[in-house]
C-alpha cells in the first residue's frame, strides 16, 4: 500500500513495520496492493519509507537502515533509479534517525528483502504522478512521453526536470499512467553489476563516520577499563592525570574511569596516568580448557542410532570469535538536563534509543539518535554499548563527549560470537544416511555478579538463542535426504558479553555438519560432489554445487599437500555452494590459494555488491577455520588488536576468487550473511583432504 503526503514537493511513502491504522492526512492512492511479504499498514509518517523529489532535481529517500560496508544505500538507489528512469548520481539515500515506531532494524540478510517492494512501488508511482504533471502542462496525452535520466521527455523533444514538475505531481491524486513496478524484463538497471554510490566518497575520505563528526563541545573520550572480564573498580587515583594538560574530566562510571580531553593523545595519556585498583571479575577462575569442558557436557546425549546402522561420527570445538570492524567503536553524546542527542552507528536504533532514555533518565521522547555509517559490523553494531556509555560520560562530565573504543577495547570488553562444542552422529545403511543426529551447547550471556560489557546498563541484552536447535539443522531447512533427521541443545551461562556474529549459529553448525557429509562420503567410498547430488532436496542447491564442480575444476590432480574442498549451505531463501582449493604442505600455515562461490538470491539487486559479499564471506570462512579466535585465560580475553588476533590479511586471502550468480527472476533473498558456513565447510574440507586429518577444533592453527 503507497500513500501520497501531503508536501509542497512531490513526496509518496509506503510502510515498512507497523500495524496500525492510515495516517491522518494521507490519501491510499488507486494503485494500492498488498504483498504477503510486507508489513502493512502505518500509523505515521515516520514509520514509513519516504520518497521525495525535490525542486533541485534530486530523489531523496531517507534510509530506516544503517549502512555498514553491505552496500543497502547503492541497492536501495538501484530500485529507486530503475523506476523513476533517474540516473543514479542523483539519487540520495542519507540515513533515518532512530524513530518512534516501524521497522529500522538492519540484520538478518533482510534489508534487500523488505525493501525490494516498497522501493520499487514507491518510485513507480512517483514516475506516474511526475508523467501526468507533464501531460497536463503540455496538454499531451501521458501514454505519448517517456522517463529518461531524471526527465520526463515528450515525443518532439522537450523535455522537463523531475524538479520542475515536482510541485504540480504532489498535487495529482490519480495518475493517468499506469504506476505499476516494471516486470523484471524490463529492468535496466536492477541485475546490472554497478560501482557503488559513495565508492569514491569512501576511498578519498569525504565519507563522515562518527568519528569524524564534528559536534560543537565535544571532546575526545576514552575509558580506562578493568584487566579482567566484568571486572570492578574499586579505587582510583586520578591527580596526577587531572594535572595534565588538556584534560578537562576524568569520571567514574561503572565499567571503569573515562577521561575527557582536548584531543585523543591527550585522551590516552591522562587514561595510562590513572592509579586504579581493580576487583577481579567473576570468571577469574576460568580458562579455556575448563570452558571447553564445561561445554562438551553441557551437549545433550544424542540417542540411539538405527539398528543395524554404521555411524561417522565427530565432535567440534569452535572458539569465541571477535567482530573487529575496521572502525572502532565511537559515538558522540550530548546529554542536558532535558534531552539528549546521540550520533553513532546502530543496527538497532529504535532499541538503542530507549537503553539510552532508560541508562540517562530521560523519557524516550527526549533522546534523539542520529544513525550515522559504519565501517563495518557483522553484527557488532546490533549492540549499543557504546552509545550508552557515551550518554553516561556526557551526563556525569557535564558536556559533549566524542567517545572512542580502542581495538583493544572492543576485543578484551566488547562482544564476540560464542563459543560452542558439537555432537553430531550420521547413521548410514547399504550406502545411504537413514538417521543424522546433531547436539550442541553454546555459551549463553550470564548478567549476574556484572554489568553489561563492564558498562552497568543491562538494558541492551542479546542473548544467544542455544534451545532448541539454535540454527538450521538439516530438519529445518530439508536441506539433505538423510532419514530422520534431530537435533537437540544445551547452554553454558558465563558473564562474558556475546553478540550475533555475521550468520549468527549457522557459521559453526552448518559448518560441522559439512565436514561430516564430507567424511560419510569417504566413509561410502563415494565423492563429496556426487554424493552431495544425490543426497540433496533441492534444485537450486544442486545447480550452485554443479556450477562451482564445473568452474573450479572439482576433481582435477594436485601436488601431494594440496586438495579442494566443498560446501553448500541454505539460509534467507538463497542457496550457495563454494569449492576451495588449498595448499597444506605446511600444515601450520595453510594457504587457500583458489576460491569459487555460485550463489542463488533470487534477484540479485547488485551483483557487483554480491560479488563482494560473498568476497567477504570466504575470507571471514579462512578466517575463522585456520586463525581467528579469542583465547580466555584467567577470567580475560588475551588477544587485544590484530597482532594477535589473527584475521586474515592480504597474504592469506586466496590468490584466485571467482563468484558465480545464478539468473533468477524471483524477488531478492538474503544474501550477506548466506556465504559464510559454505564457506567455512569448503575451507575445513579442503584442508582435511590435503593432510588426510579429520579437523575437530577450530580455528585450526590456535
Amino acid at each position: 500500500m503507497v500513500y501520497s503526503l501531503a508536501a509542497s514537493t512531490l513526496t509518496v511513502a509506503a510502510p515498512l513495520g507497523c500495524d496500525a491504522g492510515p495516517a491522518e492526512g494521507v490519501e491510499p492512492t488507486a494503485t494500492a496492493t498488498r504483498r504477503p511479504s510486507d508489513v502493512l499498514v502505518t500509523g505515521a509518517d515516520e514509520e514509513m519509507l519516504v520518497l521525495e523529489v525535490t525542486e533541485a532535481n534530486r530523489v531523496v529517500v531517507r534510509l530506516p537502515r544503517v549502512e555498514v560496508g553491505q552496500g543497502v544505500t547503492t541497492a536501495v538507489a538501484m530500485m529507486i533509479a530503475e523506476e523513476l528512469d533517474a540516473r543514479l548520481a542523483d539519487v540520495d539515500i542519507p540515513l533515518a534517525d532512530a524513530r518512534a515506531k516501524g521497522n529500522q532494524f538492519t540484520g538478518g540478510s533482510s534489508s534487500v528483502t523488505s525493501l525490494y517492494g516498497p522501493a520499487r512501488e514507491l518510485a513507480a508511482l512517483a514516475r506516474a504522478k511526475l508523467v501526468t504533471a507533464a501531460a497536463r502542462r503540455w496538454n499531451l496525452p501521458a501514454r505519448s512521453l517517456h522517463t529518461r535520466d531524471t526527465k520526463v521527455v515528450a515525443p518532439d523533444g522537450r523535455a522537463a526536470t523531475f524538479g520542475s514538475l515536482t510541485a504540480s505531481a504532489a498535487r495529482i491524486t490519480r495518475p493517468s499512467v499506469s504506476s505499476r513496478p516494471k516486470p523484471a524484463s524490463r529492468h535496466r538497471v536492477i541485475g546490472r553489476p554497478t560501482t557503488r554510490i559513495d565508492a569514491r566518497d569512501i576511498v578519498t575520505g569525504r565519507a563522515e563516520y562518527a568519528g569524524d563528526l564534528a559536534v560543537a563541545g565535544a571532546k575526545p573520550t576514552v575509558v580506562a577499563r578493568p584487566p579482567t572480564l566484568g571486572g570492578k573498580l574499586v579505587s582510583v587515583d586520578s591527580r596526577a592525570a587531572r594535572a595534565m594538560p588538556g584534560v578537562y574530566a576524568v569520571v567514574r562510571i561503572a565499567g571503569g574511569v573515562a577521561v575527557v580531553a582536548e584531543s585523543f593523545h591527550h585522551a590516552f595519556q591522562a587514561r595510562d596516568a590513572l592509579r586504579i585498583t581493580w576487583a577481579p571479575g567473576p570468571l577469574v577462575a576460568l580458562s579455556d580448557a575448563a570452558i571447553r569442558s564445561r561445554l562438551r557436557a553441557a551437549v545433550p546425549r544424542l540417542g540411539n542410532p538405527p539398528r543395524g546402522s554404521v555411524q561417522t561420527e565427530g565432535e567440534f570445538e569452535f572458539a569465541f570469535v571477535s567482530h573487529a570492524p575496521m572502525e572502532v567503536l565511537t559515538a558522540v553524546a550530548d546529554v542536558r538536563a532535558g534531552h539528549a542527542e546521540i550520533w553513532f552507528s546502530s543496527q538497532t536504533p529504535m532499541d538503542a534509543r530507549e537503553s539510552i532514555a532508560s541508562a540517562v533518565g530521560l523519557p524516550a521522547s527526549k533522546v534523539k539518535v542520529h544513525v550515522v555509517r559504519g565501517g563495518g559490523s557483522f553484527g557488532r553494531r546490533l549492540n549499543h554499548d557504546a552509545a550508552i556509555e557515551a550518554a553516561l560520560i556526557s551526563k556525569a562530565a557535564g558536556r559533549p563527549v566524542k567517545l572512542m573504543w580502542s581495538r583493544a577495547d572492543d576485543i578484551r570488553h566488547g562482544r564476540m560470537r560464542p563459543a560452542s562444542h558439537h555432537r553430531i552422529r550420521a547413521s548410514h545403511k547399504q550406502g545411504r544416511v537413514v538417521a543424522f543426529a546433531h547436539a550442541m551447547a553454546s555459551v549463553s550471556e550470564s548478567h549476574q555478579g556484572r554489568g553489561l560489557s563492564a558498562q552497568g546498563h543491562a538494558g541492551n541484552r542479546v542473548t544467544p538463542a542455544v534451545a532448541p536447535a539454535s540454527g538450521p539443522l538439516p530438519s529445518d531447512s530439508g536441506l539433505y535426504n538423510f532419514g530422520r533427521v534431530s537435533g537437540d541443545s544445551g547452554s553454558v551461562e558465563l558473564a562474558i558479553p556475546l553478540g550475533a556474529w555475521r550468520s549468527v549459529d549457522s557459521g559453526t553448525m552448518r559448518t560441522a555438519e559439512e565436514i561430516v557429509v564430507d567424511e560419510v562420503a569417504r566413509s561410502l567410498g563415494k565423492d563429496p560432489v556426487a554424493f552431495r547430488r544425490t543426497t540433496l532436496r533441492s534444485k537450486a542447491v544442486k545447480a550452485v554445487l554443479d556450477k562451482v564442480a564445473d568452474a573450479g575444476g572439482w576433481g582435477r590432480s594436485l601436488p601431494a599437500g594440496r586438495a579442494q574442498g566443498v560446501a553448500v549451505h541454505e539460509e534467507y531463501g538463497s542457496c550457495v555452494a563454494c569449492l576451495v582449493e588449498i595448499d597444506a604442505t605446511d600444515p601450520k600455515n595453510p594457504r587457500v590459494t583458489k576460491v569459487v562461490m555460485a550463489a542463488d538470491v533470487g534477484t540479485a539487486v547488485n551483483p557487483r555488491g554480491l560479488e563482494a559479499q560473498l568476497m567477504g564471506t570466504a575470507i571471514d570462512g579462512i578466517s575463522t577455520v585456520l586463525r581467528a579466535g579469542l583465547h580466555i585465560d584467567r577470567g580475560a580475553v588475551r588477544e587485544s588488536s590484530y597482532a594477535d588476533f589473527h584475521y586474515a590479511r592480504q597474504r592469506h586471502a586466496p590468490l584466485r576468487f571467482e563468484a558465480h550468480i545464478m539468473p533468477s527472476r524471483r524477488e531478492p533473498g538474503g544474501a550477506g550473511e548466506l556465504g559464510v558456513p559454505a564457506a567455512a565447510g569448503a575451507v575445513a574440507n579442503a584442508y582435511a583432504r590435503a593432510t588426510g586429518s579429520r579437523p575437530r577444533r577450530f580455528p585450526l592453527n590456535f
